[in-house]
Formats: structure tokens, sequence, C-alpha cells
């Protein structure tokens, strides 16, 4: 019987030493000087101690994050991480800094929670007293924005490798010489979200903090690892920075381009309404799926990358995002079979907000760069409507436009969330309301104006419930919807004649090639007439009582625009 060697004997032993290639790295990554290593210690950071590791290659942040952090590659090569108790936004912990630069514009309540400029400075020290206490700290300088005139530099500075590798997927990548000269970020984001708050310091409602000072335009991370509150914290930047410094819209929307006509569309859309799949059109090409600016010259992604749901994920439904998940993409809380590393995606027993990041040119129809010096042609704003009241493509008017926008409707559904048993009307203004910055009426007022001067067609296409609501009637179809919006595309609805639907005072077309005539008019669908009356009611009250909220700003046009009683 041959001896049984522990290492195989064709490799070079020295290459079987446990620090060889991170002796490597530390010749490498502790080659910080002149201006970096100042901005370093300005910052309060112990050079003596600290390794710091700048814009690391994918590979070494896989390798760290297996080593220190538990990670495992899965079958398709993708980095599967946890980030721990937190596995979804904290909004309430969520605040901004009281400031004098700031403070007029922005719109205080219970999404922008006050904040002193002392407990920030207290929260920003812990922060970095606890980097400080790290071997390996990490950095990752990108940008945010893909049109150069408009894009803002961001620093994330972090102890988890994959948090670093989740923003080298999130924000705009650098070329070699782009980081040479990269410079003073605009924006730095300080993420110690392992360590916690101390919730004696004036103002924390926990051990969680996710805070945002505008004046020093900085963000500080405590007591959560949810890499998703960096990305909204870089999107709440730019939805303040866009309006307020540049004069451009920024909003929460997917966007995709003609590949023929070279039109763009720009989506609006809750979760679960569509927004994703809908964007994703075989004959467009996607220019993001969450975060754009519509500027004086276009539309541009502000990402990188993409963050996308994998709950129920499958190659059959969802190929572009399921072809996504290879080497470099990161998955976050995705149970996997321990034996094969087969991510199961149907498996919701750490959360139901599985989640993967990955960079943009993963998808293979995206548009790099991601932008487009072209006025959108058409808007399309999704709803999920449970009460199957609302039709499957209503024409909207400007003033409709801003009063949709304003009230952002769509529902919960069943099964979404615990405890969740009749479906809930959801109103989130602007598509957006956790991120909002300023008041919803700055941005309102800014699309109708975009709109007008460039005379957009705006569509409200409803992919919920039709012929009854949840229970009794059936979710629209989802290749009803996709001809919809084909025939958004062709300029085949622009075309088409139209009736009014009553209470809502919406237009709909009066046919549609390939879509049943009592699909287009929901009263139609309807089997019970007075009940499909009393749903009608229902949901046009709940309407004017979440649009109170904004009547006093708006333009008496605007107000009228919504349902009549």
């Amino acid at each position: 019987m041959a001896p049984h060697h522990t290492h195989t004997p064709y490799v070079t032993p020295h290459i079987l030493h446990k620090n060889y290639a991170q002796s490597y790295d530390n010749q490498q990554f502790s080659s910080l000087i002149g201006q970096d290593l100042e901005y370093f210690s300005h910052a309060g950071f112990d050079m003596e101690r600290i390794q710091i590791k700048r814009n690391a290659p994918v590979a070494q942040l896989y390798e760290d994050a297996i080593r220190n952090e538990g990670a495992i590659i899965s079958s398709s090569g993708a980095l599967i991480n946890f980030s721990g108790k937190k596995t979804g936004r904290s909004p309430k912990d969520k605040r901004i800094v009281y400031e004098d630069t700031s403070k007029d514009d922005i719109w205080w309540g219970s999404v922008n929670i006050k904040m002193d400029e002392h407990t920030f400075e207290i929260n920003r020290e812990r922060a970095i007293d606890y980097l400080n206490t790290r071997d390996n700290v990490y950095v990752f300088d990108g940008y945010a924005g893909w049109d150069p005139k408009y894009r803002i530099k961001v620093r994330v500075i972090c102890a988890r490798a994959y948090h670093a590798l989740f923003m080298h997927n999130m924000l705009i990548r650098p070329t070699e010489e782009q980081l040479a000269d990269f410079g003073e970020p605009d924006f730095i984001i300080y993420n110690a979200g392992q360590f916690p708050a101390n919730r004696f310091t004036k103002g924390m409602s926990s051990t969680t903090s996710v805070e945002i000072n505008f004046k020093r335009m900085e963000m500080v991370i405590l007591g959560t690892e949810y890499a998703g509150e960096m990305k909204k914290g870089v999107f709440s930047v730019m939805h303040y920075l866009q309006p307020v410094k540049f004069g451009q819209l920024s909003l929460h929307s997917s966007a995709n381009v003609g590949k023929d006509e070279g039109d763009v569309t720009l989506f609006f859309g809750l979760s679960g309404t569509g927004k994703t799949t809908l964007s994703a059109d075989p004959n467009r090409l996607l220019i993001g799926d969450d975060e754009h600016v519509w500027s004086d010259t276009g539309v541009f992604n502000i990402e990188g990358g993409c963050y996308a749901k994998c709950i129920n994920l499958s190659a059959e439904k969802e190929p572009d995002i399921y072809n996504a998940i290879r080497f470099g993409s990161i998955l976050e809380n995705v149970v996997y079979n321990p034996i094969t590393r087969v991510p199961d995606y149907d498996d919701v027993s750490i959360t139901e907000n599985t989640r993967c990041a990955y960079p943009i040119e993963f998808i293979p129809n995206a548009k790099i760069p991601c932008i487009v010096d072209r006025q959108p042609s058409n808007i399309i704003m999704l709803t999920c409507d449970a009460f199957g009241v609302l039709p499957p493509v209503s024409r909207l008017t400007p003033e409709q436009a801003s009063y949709h926008f304003l009230a952002g409707y769509t529902s919960k559904t069943p099964g979404t969330e615990d405890g969740v048993l009749e479906p809930i009307p959801t109103f989130s203004t602007c598509y957006s309301a956790p991120f909002i910055v300023l008041h919803p009426g700055r941005y309102a007022e800014m699309l109708a104006e975009r709109m007008s001067k460039h005379q957009v067609n705006c569509w409200l296409i409803n992919t919920g419930w039709t012929g009854g609501k949840f229970g009794t009637g059936k979710r629209c179809p989802l290749k009803v919807t996709r001809r919809i919006v084909d025939a958004v595309h062709s300029g085949e609805l622009a075309k088409a004649e139209y009736e009014t639907f009553g209470t809502f005072n919406l237009s709909i077309p009066t046919s549609l090639e390939g879509v049943p005539r009592e699909l287009l008019n929901p009263s139609l669908a309807w089997a019970d007439k007075e009940a499909f009356q009393k749903e009608v009611r229902k949901l046009a009250v709940m309407f004017q009582k979440a649009f109170a909220l904004y009547e006093k700003d708006v333009d008496e046009k605007v107000r009228l625009a919504g349902p009549q009683l």
C-alpha cells in the first residue's frame, strides 16, 4: 500500500504555507502613503494597529469572508453570508442630523427623525473606536451616479469583507486611473454595524442607529449588519443632493430603453408590483432596476449593481437574475444545502427578505454605461390592487400623474408578512416613503414640470386582482400585463379609443388586441355589480384619507384629480 501523504507531493511546499497569500497582501495593502495616510489619521484611525484594505479584489474579499466570517461559496460560485439579527432595514432607528445647512429643506416627521449634532459626534466616535479594534478594515471608494456631471464620490469604511463586497457591487466601480485620482470623497459611510449603539445616549431608541449628517456628508451605522442600510443611505443622500444642489429629479424607479427606437420608460412601483420583472424585457436594454435620476439631459442610474429579492427565485421565472448569481455576487441570508451548497430560494426560515447583490453587467441586456441622453417617452406607475377595483391600464393626465405619484398606492397581500390575513392598503408617497428626504410635493412638482415640458405619457398599470377582490377574483395574468406594457412601447395604446372609468375618473382603453374586453374594464369583470360598487367606494375613501396629508401643499387641480365621491 502506498504511503499516505498529507500534502500532495506535486506542490512546492512553501505554497502550502498558511500565510503565503496573506503575507503578500500585507505588503500590498499597507502601502497607503501621503494624502491617503493623512486622511485616515485625521479621521481617527490607528494606522499603527489596523490594516486597511482599499478596494480589495473580489477574490480576496471572498477569502477573508470565508476565513473570518463563516461565509461559504455556493454551488454557482456566489458568496453566501449572513447579516445576523437584523435581516431588513430598521426605519424606526434612522435619524437625520438637525443642522443649519439642511434643516429648512428636510421633511421632518416620522420618516426623517431629528438627531442633534452632539449625539452624531458621539456615535461617530464610537464607530471609529470600534473599527480601530479590528485587525482588518475595508475601504471601498466608488461613485453614485453614472453621469459625471451629477455623480458623487462615496467612501465606505467597514469591518466585514461581506459589506465591502456588497458595496463593491452596488456602487459604480472606478477604473484604476480613477481610483488613483480619487481624492477626497463627497460622502463617507462609517459602518460599525457589529457594535451596538449606546441606548443611554440621548435620542437613541434601541441598540441600532443609522444616521446621516448632511453638513459633514457622513453616515454612521451601529447595531445592524444588514447591508441594505448602506445602499439606502446612498440613495437618501442622492434624494437630497440631486434636487437641492443640482436641480435634478431623483427617483425610486427602474428604467429601460428600446433597442430599436431608443425610447426610455420609467417604472415606479412598490415591493411586489412587478417593477423588476416588467423592466427586464428581452426587447429593451435595462438602465437600472431601482434608483435613477431624471436630469436635464436624460436618465441615468445611481447604482452600479442590483439588489434583487431571492424569495421563490427560479431559472424559469426570472432567468436573468438567476444566472447573475455567480462568482462575484453575494447572497444574503439565503439557506443552502450543506452537502451540495445549492441555495434553497424557497426556504424562508431565516427571513422572507433573502437578497442577492451583483454588478449590473451580470445582466446580459444591461446598458453599460447606465445612462441615456434622451428624455423619457413613457412613465409607468405600477400598483397591485388587491381590492380588484383599478383597471389593468389607465392613461393619466399630468394632474392625475402628480396625484397618483404623491399617493403611491399598492396593497400588502396575505402571505407577505406575518398576521396579514386580508389585503392592507399601503400608501407610500412618491413610491419611496422610507427614503424621502424633502417634502414629497417638491419631487411631485419637478415630475409634473418635466412631464409637461417633454410631453411624457403616463400610465397607471394594475398588476393586482380582477373580477373580484383578493380571495374571490384572480390576479391579472403576467402575460396580459406584459402585453399592455408592449402596447405602451409600440405606441398602440396612445392611439386607442378611451372611455371614462367612474369615481376614479380614469381614461381606460375600450379595446386592445389580445386582452379580453372584460379585463380592461373591471366593472364588466365582476359578476356581483353591487359588491363592485361597494369596493370602489371603499378604496376611494382610503385614497382621500391618505391624500389629506398633502392637500394643503398641492395645487387644486391635483387635489381634484383623485377619486370623487
